[in-house]
This record gives C-alpha cells, sequence and structure tokens, in this order.
C-alpha cells in the first residue's frame, strides 16, 4: 500500500511538473504576442486581429480589437476575415491536385486547355509560368474595361509579352488567375465549385469560404478604409481565384498543420509537396505554387526581402532555383481595400503563424511582427 502511494504522489507531481511547464510556455508566448501585436495595431489603427500559433503541436489563439468599429463585436478565433492574396496559395494548391490527378500538366501550353487561346502568345506560355508570374509581363490587374469573360477573352488574346516566357517575375492577378481558371476548365468544372466542394472538404476546412452563407455573415468581420470607412471586396475577373477567400483563424491554422502531415488522399499529398517546390529564384525568396519560399532557417533581413515592395510590384528577373534539401519557409500576405493578412509556415518544424486583420497595413509590418513570434517559438523547440 505504501508503494502505491508512493508511486501515485509521484505521478501527480509529475504531472502537476508537466501541466506548470505547459502554462509556463503558454504565458511566455502569450506575453511574446501580446508585446509584437498590441503596439501593431495602436501603431497602425487595427481595430481587430485573430493571431494564431501551431507550436510543440498545440494551436494557440490569440483575439484582440472588434470586427468592425461601427459594431463593435470582439475578434474570436471563429471570426471571418478577407485573405486577399493568401487565397493564391489555395489556387495552386487546386491546380497542383489537378495535376496529381492527370487533368493536366505543369508544362502544356495555356491554350491547350482554353481553346480560346489559341494563335496567341499562350501558345507558348506554360501552365507553371501563369501559375508563377512569369508570362512575361501580365500586369499586377487588369484593365477596368475587362468586366466579363468576353472581355478577359479578347484582353488575353490581345497581349504581347514584354519578355520571354520564364525570364522575370511580374506579379499578377490576371496570370495565377489564368491559371486557375484554366485549370479548372481541364476538370470540366466551375472553378469556385472545385474549390468549395472538393479541396476546401479534402483538407478538412469547414469555414473557409469563396461565398461567406448566409450562417456565417454575422461572423464576417467588416474591413476598414484608410478613412475608417466599412469595407469588404467587390467582385471582379478572376476574383476567386486570385483574392476571393476568406476564413477564420482557427481554420488557417488547420490549413498549415496539413502541411505537415501526411493526408489520406494521395493525390493532395503530392500536390501539397508540389506547391512547396521552387520554380525559380528572385533573391533571397524562391517561388513556389501561390507560396512564397524560403530555406529554414530564415534571417529576419532576407525574409524582409523576399516581402519588399520591388518583388511584388516590380519586374524581377527570375534566376535558377536552388534545391531546399532540409525544411523550408512558406509564406504568403494579402490584402484587399480593408484587411491585411500573413501567413508562415515550417511544415517539418510543426510551426505555423497566422496574422488577420480588419485593415490593409504594411507589408513589413506583418513581416516583422511574424518574425518575432517565431523567434519565440523557434526558441521553444530541442
Amino acid at each position: 500500500m505504501k508503494q502505491m502511494t508512493l508511486r501515485h504522489t509521484g505521478l501527480v507531481l509529475l504531472t502537476s511538473l508537466c501541466g506548470g511547464a505547459l502554462a509556463a510556455e503558454g504565458d511566455a508566448l502569450k506575453r511574446a504576442v501580446d508585446g509584437a501585436v498590441r503596439p501593431l495595431m495602436k501603431e497602425h489603427r487595427i481595430p481587430g486581429m485573430a493571431v494564431a500559433v501551431l507550436a510543440d503541436g498545440r494551436m494557440n489563439f490569440f483575439n484582440y480589437g472588434v470586427t468592425s468599429l461601427a459594431d463593435p463585436r470582439p475578434v474570436t478565433k471563429g471570426t471571418l476575415f478577407e485573405l486577399g492574396s493568401v487565397s493564391k496559395t489555395f489556387t495552386g494548391l487546386l491546380g497542383a491536385y489537378l495535376v496529381a490527378e492527370g487533368r493536366f500538366a505543369y508544362d502544356d501550353p495555356v491554350s491547350r486547355h482554353m481553346p480560346a487561346l489559341a494563335g496567341s502568345a499562350f501558345d507558348r506560355i506554360t501552365m507553371v509560368q501563369a501559375a508563377t508570374y512569369s508570362a512575361g509581363g501580365l500586369p499586377l490587374q487588369f484593365p477596368d474595361a475587362v468586366q466579363d469573360e468576353a472581355g478577359m477573352l479578347a484582353y488575353f488574346r490581345d497581349w504581347k509579352p514584354g519578355h520571354p516566357a520564364g525570364s522575370v517575375r511580374q506579379y499578377s492577378n490576371p496570370s495565377i488567375g489564368l491559371f486557375g481558371n484554366v485549370a479548372a476548365r481541364s476538370a470540366g468544372a466551375p472553378f469556385a465549385t472545385l474549390m468549395e466542394q472538393t479541396l476546401l472538404p479534402r483538407l478538412g476546412l469547414s469555414d473557409t469560404y469563396l461565398t461567406v452563407p448566409a450562417a456565417a455573415m454575422g461572423r464576417y468581420a467588416f474591413g476598414h478604409s484608410a478613412e475608417d470607412q466599412t469595407v469588404r471586396v467587390s467582385p471582379g475577373m478572376f476574383d476567386a481565384e486570385a483574392y476571393g477567400i476568406k476564413s477564420s483563424s482557427a481554420d488557417l491554422l488547420r490549413y498549415l498543420e496539413a502541411f505537415g502531415r501526411a493526408p489520406a488522399d494521395p493525390a493532395l499529398g503530392k500536390a501539397m509537396v508540389d506547391v512547396q517546390q521552387p520554380r525559380y529564384r528572385v533573391g533571397p525568396m524562391q517561388q513556389g505554387l501561390g507560396w512564397e519560399v524560403y530555406s529554414y532557417p530564415v534571417s529576419r533581413q532576407d525574409l524582409l526581402a523576399g516581402n519588399a515592395r520591388e518583388v511584388s510590384f516590380g519586374v524581377q528577373p527570375a534566376g535558377p532555383m536552388t534545391p531546399i534539401e532540409g525544411p523550408r519557409l512558406i509564406n504568403k500576405t494579402g490584402s484587399t481595400g480593408g484587411f491585411g493578412a500573413y501567413l508562415l509556415a515550417v511544415p517539418e518544424r510543426g510551426i505555423g503563424i497566422v496574422l488577420l486583420a480588419n485593415r490593409n497595413y504594411p507589408i513589413p509590418a506583418r513581416v516583422d511582427t511574424a518574425y518575432t513570434i517565431l523567434e519565440v517559438v523557434q526558441g521553444k523547440q530541442p
């Protein structure tokens, strides 16, 4: 009896010590996130933020402020935010999934799957070049006159590359939007249908949408303009493919976690590897499908350089990619008129960071804040 009592006492003590250690780690992470996020919100007048951190197999959620200045409800891990160009990571993954299913090949000419573009420059531009903004100089946005499919097709038929395909990176919604649209055509279904009825369910994401359902509208935050007007994203050509997804910090952390484990669907597993493969290099950053990729660990300076304004808005030479043998860091920024998002993950280390805000604030501030959180998470790992 005495031996059993001692054993029981030891187990209770061990459990208490482990619980205390976990609580201490959680407190340290909370202090770090609070210390990074609260000054950020004050400096940039951000009404509300949802922050999620995956570390050591645990999901941590930190919520700040309100969903709208006009109707101030508290932000939660279920609040829906517009993701802007973070949507491109889902488009890249859907395309890679269709490749894994044999619907098309990365090196297929775009016009092979969109016959309306036969005889145009897209006879010599591949699907992967469209996906990675290296078609030869497609602009950031369509001209205002492009409002429907007929206008889109006319624009692409008339467009002439300013550079050889594959030679430069010029970040472009029409480019990756075309990739997503044509990839869906190869499968014989609309892009939105494939995204909402195939990819998102296979990822186990039940709170991520192109069109927010009526039952979830009460959780959909309002964005805020520089003048504090409430705004939400407007429809546009290739909006679903390039910037149309809305999601919560809880669902997005599940999304990042999925990159660190093998899914049951082999095609999805192959696709999740494919999107992280470098296609070419621009400075310290290597371009994947939707994701931007770095060898891990990466310095704060290099991560900021890869997300610099000239990379997003300039024309950059596309240099040869460098194979990554060890862990990699993937990241993506996204913005709409009233929202700012940033996702970062190190899948091989089980690390994920989600920053969602209902104001479009500077990208360097997002990267810097996430890196500060990353340093704390890295410090906890062996």
